[in-house]
């Protein structure tokens, strides 16, 4: 069974991302269960998603210490589940901090560098894309999702091909935003 635990702020697209590795999983004949926690994500809060896949899979919740995979769509996201991350798991994270709305509030920033350090220093295999670069080279900040996908598949953890990522891409995302994503996606899957 794969575990994948991906969290980021509402806006982000980490749904979207947890229904595309679950249909990747699907199509490959495997069974999937996905859980979101949203929150308060329409305001900028913390999004958590869970997606299990596997010949058989019980619980659509992952216990802490058992993901194989945490999909950081940004470092302090990435550091705040950290616990869910068994031993010598894969982190996947971009450079690019997001700020807080507590912190937008108060004046207070952290600096992204501090939480990659932090991964760093942990027992994990820790990639960090530079989202920021990808998204310029394409022309648009929304497929920062699809990126991190990118970099999932190309980590080998999901045990996902990239041509089974891309048609599901193609079924699920909107027709006028396919190409777009796919690029993103080779794009990521390239530099990674």
């Amino acid at each position: 069974m794969i575990n994948c635990m991906l969290s980021g702020v509402g806006g982000q697209g980490t749904v979207l991302a947890s229904r595309l590795i679950a249909q990747a999983a699907m199509a490959n004949g495997e069974m999937a269960m996905t859980a979101e926690t949203i929150g308060m994500a329409q305001r900028g809060g913390c999004v958590v998603s869970h997606v299990r896949c596997g010949k058989e899979v019980a619980s659509s919740l992952i216990p802490k210490g058992m993901a194989d995979i945490i999909i950081g769509f940004e470092p302090n996201e990435a550091v705040r589940v950290l616990p869910y991350l068994k031993k010598g798991g894969t982190v996947i994270t971009t450079k690019r901090s997001v700020e807080p709305v507590t912190g937008a509030l108060t004046g207070k920033t952290y600096p992204g560098e501090v939480m990659i350090d932090y991964l760093k220093k942990t027992d994990a295999r820790v990639i960090v894309v530079d989202a920021d670069e990808i998204c310029k080279a394409v022309g648009s900040f929304k497929v920062l999702n699809i990126i991190l996908l990118g970099a999932a598949v190309k980590s080998g953890v999901l045990g996902i091909s990239p041509e089974e990522m891309k048609e599901t891409i193609k079924e699920r995302v909107k027709p006028k935003f396919v190409d777009l994503n796919l690029k993103a996606f080779d794009l990521a899957y390239e530099r990674v």
